[in-house]
């Protein structure tokens, strides 16, 4: 499976997805880094067929109303440490990759993973 993280999230999430056999990429590794614009992030998503891995809710507007991002990781556990958020995801990654291959949607918060389309 192919990510590709957003900018406020941890790029050792990279690394984990790396090692657990997927393609995974940040932003910070896009030609404007951190400064990418969404559009571009759904673009790239779309083209390369990225899961894209976000906190950010404006991606499940442009998701739910455009079909981009391609697929869409929501993390919803609000404040939490770079360390904490990659042991939630190393824990729960076969999960995740499991929802991700029938829904476009899926929440990820402190304690579920939640297909929503």
């Amino acid at each position: 499976m192919k990510f590709l993280l957003d900018a406020h999230l941890p790029r050792r999430l990279c690394t984990l997805l790396t090692d657990r056999g997927h393609d995974a990429t940040h932003t910070l590794n896009l030609s404007a880094g951190n400064h990418t614009k969404d559009s571009v992030i759904n673009q790239i998503s779309v083209m390369e067929q990225r899961v894209v891995i976000s906190k950010d809710s404006d991606f499940v507007y442009s998701h739910v109303l455009q079909g981009r991002p391609w697929k869409l990781l929501l993390i919803k556990t609000g404040n939490i440490s770079a360390q904490d958020l990659s042991a939630l995801i190393g824990r729960h990654l076969p999960k995740i990759e499991q929802v991700l291959q029938t829904h476009t949607l899926v929440e990820v918060d402190r304690s579920s993973i939640t297909p929503v389309i």
